[in-house]
C-alpha cells in the first residue's frame, strides 16, 4: 500500500516550465494526482503489467516472489502476486486520479495453472474484465491455442469442442481490445485484430498501439501461428503512430510483447545509474531506440524483468520503458502529464516516490469480487486439480532457479528419457527439455489443504501446462553437437537458452569464450563414453523443440521420429512411479553441465 503524496509547488512550475517548451515533444512526467480540469496540462495515471499467464491464485515457491534490493547492498524476497491483490492495488492506486487508464503488454493468458488453463483462459479473462484493464497487446502466448481461439477470447462464446463450462452462462470475451498491429493474415495483409486504440476522458485522447515480439514464429507451435504474419516491431509502430498523428491524436503509449534484461533482477534497481539505458540489455533497447519519437511511453514484457528505465528516442530525448515481471506481482506507476493546448505528454524528469514499479505484496487486503470469482473457478477445479500425483521432500525449483541447469528441468528431462527408453516407445537415450516450457517450481510447502510435500495435479499442470506431445527421433553424434551449439550461437548467441538435459549425458558450458566456442565438444559425453559424431543417437523432445522451436533447427532434421505420450502425461508417471509419502523425491543436483565462467 503506498500513498500518493501533494505534488509540491517546484515540480508544478518544472512541468508548466516543460510544457511550454516542449510543446511538440512527447515526455514522461512525475507521478501524481490529476490536474483541475482547467488547467493546461493534466496528468493521466497510467497503471501497467504485463505477463499474467493466468496467475489468478498466488504463484508458488520463488516465481511467487520479486526481490528486492535494500539500503545496505543485501536483497530481500518479498512475497507477491494472485489476482485478489493485485485488484486491491490497482484499485487502491486509482484513488485520487480521475484520469487513469490501465493497460498490459501481452501474455496475459496461456501457459497459465489449472485454474485458468483447465477452461481456457475463460476465468483470467473474467479477472482481467473484473480489475478494469483497458487494453492490451497480444503476446506470443496470446497464440498458443490458435488464432480462432484468440478470437474467441476477444468476442466471447462458448468453446468449440468442449462447450460452456458453467450451467447458465456464455463466455463473454474480452471487455478490453486485443492490439495486434504486427500480426496480419498471410493472405490480405491485414491486421488480425485491432492495430490500436485511443483511450478518451474529457478531452484527453491517449492511443495506444499493441504489437508482439516479430520471432512469435519461434516460441509458438507452428499450428498456433499457421497463416498468420508477424511483422518488425519498429516498423510497425512507426506506420501506427504517423497514422495517429495525422487523426489528431498526439499523445502515443506503444506497448511492446518484448522486452529487456537489467542488470539486476532486484525491481527497485535503478537502470539508470550507469547512464541512458546502460543498465539493461536484450531486444527492446534497440527497439526503444529506433521507435519514432511520437511515442511517448513503451510498456514492454516477455522476458519476464522488471525494470523502469530511460532509453533516448531518436532525437535523443529520454523516454521511459517500463516492465513489471510477470504473474501479477508487480504493477507499474507512470504519470503522463497531457497538454491540453499541444494535445501531447510533456517529458520531464522530476520524479516522485510512486514513479516505478510497486509490489503486490499479500499483507493487503484481498479484493472481495476477486476472492468470489477465485472460489468459484477453484471450485470447479478442484475434482481434477487436487488429485496427489507424487511427493517430494524439499522445494524443486524450475522457473526460478538461479542458473542455467535447473533442478526441475533435470527431473522432467529424466521422466522423458524414462518414459520414451522403451524400444515400443522410442528407443530414446537421451532427452531434451526447453527451460521456457518449466511454468513454475513444484514447492513443498502445503498450498491450500494438502499436506506439505503433495505433489497435486494441479501443480504438476502449472510447471508443464501444454501437454505438448512427446516425440523421439534420430540424430547423428555431429547433429548432437550442433544442437548443443545452437543453445549459445545463432539466434541464441546474444540470449542463451540452455536444454534441461537427462541423466548420462554430460558437458561443459564455457561463458569465457564465444558463439559456438562456448560447447567444449571434448567434453560431451553420454554415459562417460565421448559422442562419435557418426554414430546415431535417439533423442527425445517435446513437440516444440521437435519442430525446431526456440532456435534449434537441428531437432528439425531428426529422422525416424516417433510420437510418444504428453509431457504431462510422462511427468505425472514419473511422479507416481518414484515416490510416495514415506519415501519422497528429493531435489537432482543439477551438476550435468559444468560452466565455466
Amino acid at each position: 500500500m503506498h500513498a500518493t503524496p501533494p505534488r509540491k509547488r517546484l515540480s508544478r512550475r518544472l512541468s508548466t516550465a516543460v510544457a511550454v517548451l516542449a510543446a511538440t515533444a512527447g515526455v514522461l512526467a512525475t507521478a501524481g494526482p490529476a490536474s483541475a480540469h482547467h488547467s493546461r496540462t493534466v496528468d493521466v495515471q497510467l497503471l501497467s503489467f504485463n505477463d499474467f499467464h493466468g496467475n489468478l491464485e498466488p504463484p508458488q515457491g520463488s516465481s511467487g516472489t520479486v526481490t528486492e534490493l535494500q539500503p545496505d547492498g543485501s536483497k530481500k524476497a518479498i512475497p507477491a502476486g494472485g489476482v485478489e491483490y493485485l485488484a486491491n492495488s490497482l484499485r487502491t492506486a486509482r484513488k485520487g486520479h480521475p484520469y487513469s487508464v490501465t493497460a498490459a503488454a501481452g501474455d496475459l493468458i496461456g501457459a497459465s495453472p489449472l485454474m485458468s488453463g483447465l477452461f481456457h483462459d475463460e476465468p483470467s479473462i473474467e479477472a482481467m474484465n473484473k480489475l478494469g484493464l483497458d487494453v492490451t497487446s497480444v503476446g506470443n502466448h496470446e497464440f498458443d491455442e490458435g488464432r480462432a481461439e484468440l478470437t474467441r477470447m476477444q468476442k466471447g462464446g462458448c468453446h468449440p469442442t468442449d462447450g460452456c463450462f458453467e450451467k447458465g452462462k456464455k463466455f463473454r470475451g474480452a471487455d478490453f481490445p486485443y492490439l495486434a498491429a504486427n500480426v496480419t493474415d498471410e493472405k490480405t495483409g491485414k491486421p488480425i485484430l485491432k492495430p490500436y486504440t485511443v483511450w478518451k476522458r474529457n478531452g484527453v485522447k491517449i492511443g495506444f498501439i499493441g504489437v508482439t515480439l516479430k520471432g512469435t514464429p519461434d516460441v509458438v507451435t507452428a499450428e498456433g501461428v499457421k497463416g498468420l504474419k508477424f511483422g518488425d516491431e519498429v516498423e510497425t509502430i512507426n506506420k501506427y503512430a504517423a497514422e495517429l498523428d495525422r487523426q489528431g491524436v498526439k499523445s502515443i503509449v506503444a506497448l511492446i510483447h518484448e522486452g529487456g534484461l537489467p542488470a539486476s533482477g532486484a525491481y527497485n534497481y535503478n537502470c539508470d545509474t550507469p547512464g541512458a539505458g546502460a543498465g539493461i540489455s536484450g531486444p527492446i533497447v534497440d527497439i526503444a531506440k529506433k521507435v519514432t519519437p511520437k511515442v511517448d511511453a513503451l510498456v514492454t514484457g516477455h522476458t519476464h524483468a522488471a525494470y523502469t528505465c530511460t532509453i533516448p528516442d531518436p532525437s535523443g530525448a529520454p523516454r521511459t520503458v517500463t516492465s513489471a515481471a510477470s504473474f501479477g506481482r508487480l504493477y507499474t506507476d507512470t504519470t503522463l502529464t497531457y497538454d491540453r493546448r499541444t494535445k501531447d505528454i510533456v517529458r520531464t524528469a522530476v520524479k516522485s516516490p510512486r514513479t516505478g514499479n510497486h509490489v503486490v505484496d499479500r499483507n493487503q487486503p484481498k479484493a472481495p469480487d476477486m476472492t468470489a470469482l477465485v472460489d468459484r473457478w477453484r471450485k470447479l477445479a478442484a475434482p481434477v486439480a487436487d488429485r496427489p500425483v507424487g511427493y517430494i521432500s524439499a522445494d524443486i525449483n524450475g522457473r526460478g532457479a538461479e542458473g542455467y541447469e535447473k533442478p526441475l528441468g533435470d527431473l522432467i528431462a529424466d521422466a522423458q528419457l524414462e518414459a520414451l527408453a522403451p524400444a515400443d516407445k522410442g528407443g530414446a537415450q537421451i532427452a531434451f527439455m526447453n527451460p521456457g516450457g518449466i511454468r513454475s517450481d513444484l514447492a513443498y510447502k502445503a498450498s491450500g489443504s494438502e499436506g506439505d510435500g503433495v505433489v497435486t495435479y494441479g501443480e504438476s499442470f502449472t510447471v508443464q501446462p501444454f501437454t505438448n506431445m512427446m516425440a523421439t527421433s534420430d540424430l547423428s553424434g555431429a547433429q548432437l553437437i550442433s544442437l548443443l551449439q545452437q543453445q549459445v550461437s545463432g539466434a541464441n548467441e546474444a540470449q542463451p537458452i540452455v536444454l534441461q538435459i537427462s541423466k548420462g549425458l554430460t558437458y561443459t558450458l564455457d561463458l569465457t569464450k564465444k558463439g559456438a566456442a562456448r560447447i567444449d565438444v571434448s567434453s560431451v559425453k553420454l554415459d562417460g563414453a565421448a559422442i562419435d559424431p557418426a554414430k546415431t543417437y535417439r533423442v527425445a523432445a517435446n513437440a516444440f523443440l521437435a519442430g525446431g522451436g526456440d532456435g534449434f533447427p537441428a531437432f528439425k532434421d531428426g529422422k525416424n521420429k516417433r510420437i510418444g505420450a504428453s509431457d504431462l502425461d510422462v511427468f505425472n508417471a514419473y511422479l507416481t512411479a518414484h515416490s510416495s509419502k514415506s519415501t519422497p523425491l528429493a531435489p537432482p543436483k543439477a551438476d550435468r553441465i559444468t560452466v565455466v565462467k
